[in-house]
């Protein structure tokens, strides 16, 4: 049985105390709840007057005894629909001076309520579907189970959902008992679900006048007489929406019809500005201070066909202009042919090479996975303190991501596994024969609250009849923000000697088995291989915070084996927004000695 202790003698003479504090301007409530766990504390927390008048700013005597009276009301209250029916509750309130209160509330919640009898059933055409019986096969409540009222309820309204998202638009609930004796401690749950038939997808009405119909239907994720799917209406309409084609998009379901069991559905839609712009801008360690600047057309005709240019200039990519003519092809929200042209300058370690390629491509996307099909006509020249090189390069070769499941085409900012096979046969005015292949794979696994490893490997290799011949720009290098940190960005490299050149022809002087006749230097030029890694414990704090530790490894060389791996660690900080993404990672080489720390940074607006 319930109890409420009463206040101490003194409670005329606190009754005028009282009367005399209302004047001041702001009292405060502590609560302090025990005897029962964290969920059912707050539950408490969450019925008690007490706790709705914890910074109230006129607290009289008369106040805090009506509070006082509604503690054990409040608290069986609170219990009850976690299957408590009869709990025991001292209260005791407390004037801890300058107009402060201190309520303890003491509960023996005595005595669980358990479900002694649990009978859920579904009956007609969906009796069988894979959709309910995971849900009566896999129930949150059991037989001898303490009674939960918030379990029954999900339960309830999951079979209710259920129903209702996937086309049983006639389901009914014929039996929805919850019967509790609380003098025996019991309970009986009962539900019965009458499901109807199920409904299918009618016909789509489209009303806009973007792009043509049969390109918008193609974006449509179901088909005509399909089980109706409410999932496919929501994915349907984030397919339109990430086509960016329209503006006051709507994908809704129309009035079912009782008679056929069929849905209709309306699409209605305004055209979205033609032409869009963005600026950006972001410094890293890697690029120094970097600004993009873009300019799409996002419908060239009724086709769907767009057109865009990419303007980018940092320290060390000097600048690059991209441009890029996309036709939706197959299934548009993940399917396109892309011809995309590019001239660049790039700084790669202590090589400058200026880069113009055209290349067509196309992408498709099977089950888990993303195919680029593409071939490179490039022209590349690559100077250096040790020589300059130009080539010619035809480039064939495919790109295959993993992508989420349910992707629809929208931006990937890190591939879980991805892998490039790409190589020259020295064919149509090519110079150079090579075969190479490329494999990143990223994965971060959530193995307690708030706390992330994080994994990181990379693998390079290519196949090459003689490694001069491979240009600056298709070979590998290691170091920097996201490499091996504790490193400068394309630090870790193979060297080439410079050699002092003929005053007269300019020709490095060499002596008979090739090497310099006199050495002035090296320079880094690459490496035909490439192994770099990362293990990263990453801590999440309050107000989109993080802080991380990690080691480093890695390495580009020109033989497997021929090159020890270099390693470092470190630590950093991540401020994760909306608008901004900042990191600072302090990372350490302890593969050499007497290297000293180095700090990188990377920080990214979104304009």
């Amino acid at each position: 049985m319930a109890q409420r202790t009463s206040f101490p003698q003194a409670r005329a003479a606190l009754v005028w105390l009282c009367l005399f504090a209302s004047s001041l301007v702001r009292a405060n409530v502590s609560v302090e709840i025990h005897g029962v766990d964290d969920q059912l504390r707050a539950n408490v927390l969450a019925y008690l007057s007490f706790e709705r008048y914890k910074k109230s700013t006129d607290l009289s005597a008369d106040t805090i005894e009506r509070l006082h009276d509604r503690v054990e009301r409040e608290v069986q209250s609170a219990l009850r629909p976690y299957g408590y029916y009869d709990p025991t509750v001292h209260a005791e309130v407390n004037n801890t001076g300058r107009g402060d209160w201190k309520v303890t509330v003491n509960i023996d919640p005595g005595p669980p309520v358990i479900v002694d009898k649990i009978d859920v059933q579904v009956h007609g055409a969906g009796a069988a579907d894979a959709l309910f019986t995971r849900i009566t096969d896999n129930l949150p409540i059991h037989h001898g189970d303490r009674l939960n009222h918030p379990a029954y309820d999900s339960l309830k309204g999951e079979l209710q959902r259920t129903a209702a998202t996937y086309g049983y638009f006639d389901a009914k609930l014929t039996r929805s008992d919850l019967i509790v004796d609380p003098a025996s401690h019991k309970a009986a749950i009962g539900l019965e679900l009458q499901t109807g038939e199920r409904y299918r997808f009618g016909v789509t009405h489209i009303e806009q006048h973007v792009i043509n119909d049969s390109l918008v239907r193609r974006y449509l994720r179901y088909k005509q007489d399909q089980p109706f799917d409410l999932t496919e209406i929501l994915r349907t309409q984030f397919a339109l929406d990430d086509a960016q084609y329209f503006a006051n998009l709507e994908v809704l379901p129309g009035e079912p019809d009782r008679a056929a069991h069929v849905v209709p559905v309306n699409i209605k839609a305004d055209p979205i500005r033609r032409n869009w712009y963005s600026v950006g801008g972001g410094y890293a360690t890697d690029t120094g201070p970097r600004g993009t600047l873009t300019w799409e057309n996002r419908r060239i005709n009724s086709r769907g066909h767009r057109f865009n240019v990419l303007v980018q200039a940092a320290q060390v990519t000097k600048y690059q202009v991209q441009s890029n003519y996309i036709i939706p092809i197959g299934d548009p929200a993940v399917e396109k042919l892309t011809l995309q042209g590019v001239v660049e300058q790039r700084d790669l370690a202590d090589v400058t090479t200026r880069n113009e390629y055209l290349q067509p491509g196309i992408t498709k996307v099977a089950g888990n996975w993303q195919y680029v099909y593409f071939i490179q006509a490039m022209k590349t020249t690559g100077e250096s303190a040790a020589e300059t090189r130009s080539d010619k390069l035809l480039i064939p070769g495919i790109d295959v991501a993993s992508v989420p499941k349910g992707y629809l085409g929208e931006p990937i900012f890190q591939h879980g596994l991805f892998l490039e096979v790409k190589g020259s046969d020295g064919l149509v005015g090519a110079n150079t024969r090579f075969l190479q292949a490329h494999l990143t794979g990223v994965r971060v696994f959530n193995f307690y609250p708030k706390w992330h490893l994080l994994l990181r490997d990379e693998i390079g290799a290519t196949l090459v009849s003689r490694f001069s011949n491979l240009p600056v720009v298709e070979r590998f290098f290691a170091g920097g923000d996201n490499s091996v940190r504790g490193f400068a960005y394309n630090a870790l490299s193979p060297t080439q000697d410079v050699c002092q050149r003929d005053a007269t022809t300019h020709q490095p002087i060499l002596r008979a088995d090739g090497s310099c006749a006199t050495k002035l230097g090296t320079v880094k030029v690459g490496g035909k291989d490439v192994i770099t890694g990362t293990v990263e414990v990453i801590r999440d704090l309050p107000r989109n915070f993080g802080v991380a530790a990690f080691f480093d490894y890695g390495n580009s060389f020109n033989r497997f084996g021929g090159t020890p791996l270099e390693y470092s660690v470190g630590v950093g900080f991540r401020v994760r927004l909306p608008v901004v993404t900042l990191g600072v990672d302090i990372a350490e080489p302890i593969s050499r000695s007497g290297a000293s720390p180095r700090l990188h940074i990377n920080f990214s607006p979104k304009l």
